[in-house]
């Protein structure tokens, strides 16, 4: 499948560069994978973290340019090196080896087509715990149509409502109308979330939503969309972790973490809709803490 790098569509952006030639485009990644960490995650939502951590890899470089990007020393800076499809694979089934409850792929779009190839490695191998792919949302459909049947979990963002705010701060046109449309195709493949006797999620779909300061009517129309739109088995986790990093800090709008107030408003929002499913961030003081320290 990485004929689909010669003229590359993978993500919207459609640059249709050569990436097997070394050719870059938006997300500067040419053919070659290329990760900042692979780890043991207990960060994550309960039913993903569980007790025995999540199978965590995070890969480097984005399609998404974030002002407030909170790893942006590995998606924005490209730091991190370079590993084959079937080193990949061995770190899938490595990460199996230490118990882990799944395998979360962190910002996996532009190497969506080498990680069918290592799964597909990994699977012939002995690989039998969910597959997870967490993304930002800005995802090309037919490159989500493609990883079915190697996906089991869906973790897409739904940053914005707000295509105007999605430019300001993400550098993209049309953010919501792509996300919708992506995350529309991942709940038909997989559906509502599936949990074993022990609560860890094994198929299904989660939607997260990153809270914004001074952009309190933007998470608002988000989460009146889902609740309009999606199906309400589907789960949300809205998230309140947000602190200012990167250029964020250079932002007037955004370079504070949320106040109590604008907590509020969202939470009391976020229970007026009666959402069946879901987690509500609580407002924390040590948000930096849990920003993963990259192998680099």
């Amino acid at each position: 499948m990485l004929e689909q790098l010669i003229e590359c569509k993978v993500c919207p952006h459609h640059c249709k560069v050569n990436r097997i030639h070394g050719q870059k485009g938006r997300c500067k990644s040419d053919d070659k994978i290329k990760i900042a960490l692979a780890s043991v995650h207990n960060y994550e939502e309960p039913c993903i973290s569980g007790t025995n951590g999540s199978g965590t890899i995070f890969f480097s470089n984005c399609n998404l340019s974030c002002k407030f990007c909170q790893n942006y020393e590995i998606s924005q800076l490209g730091k991190g090196y370079e590993i084959t499809i079937e080193e990949l694979a061995d770190i899938f089934l490595k990460q199996q080896g230490n118990n882990v409850h799944n395998i979360n792929l962190v910002t996996p779009t532009m190497y969506a087509y080498q990680i069918i190839e290592a799964i597909k490695i990994a699977k012939s191998k002995g690989l039998n715990i969910p597959i997870i792919y967490n993304s930002n949302g800005y995802e090309e459909i037919q490159t989500i149509k493609d990883l079915k049947g190697y996906i089991d979990v869906y973790l897409p963002d739904l940053k914005y409502y707000s295509d105007e705010l999605a430019k300001k701060y993400s550098g993209v046109d049309n953010y919501f109308e792509i996300a919708t449309k992506a995350i529309k195709e991942m709940i038909n493949q997989v559906g509502s979330p599936k949990f074993d006797e022990n609560g860890m999620i094994q198929k299904g779909v989660m939607i997260r939503h990153l809270v914004l300061p001074n952009h309190i009517q933007n998470s608002k129309n988000v989460l009146k969309w889902i609740k309009d739109n999606i199906n309400e088995e589907i789960y949300i986790n809205v998230m309140a972790q947000y602190f200012p990093t990167y250029k964020a800090k250079e932002d007037e709008l955004i370079n504070r973490k949320l106040t109590k107030k604008e907590y509020k408003q969202i939470e009391e929002y976020f229970f007026s809709l009666d959402l069946k499913n879901g987690y509500m961030q609580e407002l924390g003081e040590h948000e930096e803490e849990y920003v993963p320290k990259w192998d680099i």
